[in-house]
């Protein structure tokens, strides 16, 4: 297997709702709220569901390489309810071997609820489920040794049980990839993320934002400085600006595309990483592989959703 990504399985479950439904609900438009079980099944309760996709950010990346004809596998915990099902059919559909045996739970599988007002923009309330209470026992070591690279996600991390699964599969990997995922993951695990960085991890995804936050500065030129230090290969998406990798202390940089219509920031980070993953599998240079995740993620944001 070319590639096994581990992360938050999260079925989304996209619905039309009129801008009221939002007032009505004291939700704000374009945010992204957690919410409990409780209120999800409220919400949904006077809903017409118009499609589910089996998401979450490795996911999305996963079913990326998957239909760049990759060998790819995921793995993400699921209760064995129709959500779970309809979660692993959709990557399945999608040429992703699901390795995780899912099996009856007590938490429900997490769910992102995305509403859709009439202006296309997406409102999210994602109730996390038995999505973050992956541990050792759901990841099985023949699985990660037969995999070129392993890619996890920083929104999975967590202390505790995450930790052991992040812990097994770094420990068997050949090669750990991972994205730092989210602002708020980087502020709230910090030391950990910094020692994964460090000491742990291959290739390294993270935008401007994250990785300035990551290592306490304001300085671009900083974080290509302790990008080199490290000896990894680290890549940076920075917007407009492009993106930049540093591979060791080889730095390589290519241009954002312009003139784009975009329709929805979903998945961009997630395409990216995909686009440049591809490219590392097949042996592309660092050039190459900039320009296939700025290819991907140009594509994924001109549409709405998260599926090329």
């Amino acid at each position: 297997m070319n590639i096994l990504g581990i992360g938050n399985a999260i079925i989304d479950v996209l619905c039309k709702v009129p801008d009221e439904f939002l007032t009505k609900n004291s939700l704000t438009k374009s945010t992204m709220k957690l919410v409990d079980e409780e209120e999800f099944k409220k919400l949904l309760s006077s809903l017409k569901i118009e499609e589910t996709i089996s998401g979450g950010s490795v996911a999305n990346s996963i079913v990326g390489l998957a239909q760049l004809n990759n060998d790819v596998g995921f793995i993400g915990k699921v209760n064995d309810d129709e959500f779970g099902k309809k979660y692993e059919n959709g990557l399945i559909n999608e040429k992703v071997k699901y390795l995780y045996e899912k099996k009856e739970e007590k938490i429900p599988t997490g769910s992102c609820l995305i509403l859709i007002t009439p202006d296309s923009e997406r409102t999210m309330c994602t109730f996390l489920g038995t999505a973050g209470k992956i541990n050792d026992t759901d990841i099985k070591k023949e699985h990660i040794q037969n995999a070129e690279i392993i890619f996890l996600e920083g929104y999975l991390w967590d202390e505790g049980e995450p930790k052991k699964a992040f812990d097994k599969a770094i420990m068997h990997s050949k090669k750990t990839a991972m994205s730092l995922s989210d602002l708020f993951c980087v502020n709230r695990h910090k030391p950990h993320f910094l020692e994964l960085v460090k000491n742990q991890l291959n290739i390294i995804f993270a935008n401007e934002q994250e990785i300035l936050s990551l290592i306490d500065t304001n300085n671009f030129q900083e974080a290509i400085s302790f990008s080199k230090q490290m000896k990894k290969n680290i890549i940076i998406t920075r917007g407009e600006k492009g993106a930049i990798s540093i591979d060791h202390d080889k730095i390589t940089e290519v241009n954002a595309q312009s003139n784009l219509k975009i329709k929805d920031l979903t998945g961009a980070g997630d395409l990216f990483a995909a686009g440049y993953l591809h490219g590392v599998i097949n042996n592309s240079d660092a050039k190459e592989c900039l320009i296939k995740g700025t290819e991907l993620s140009s594509k994924i944001i001109q549409k709405i959703g998260a599926r090329i």
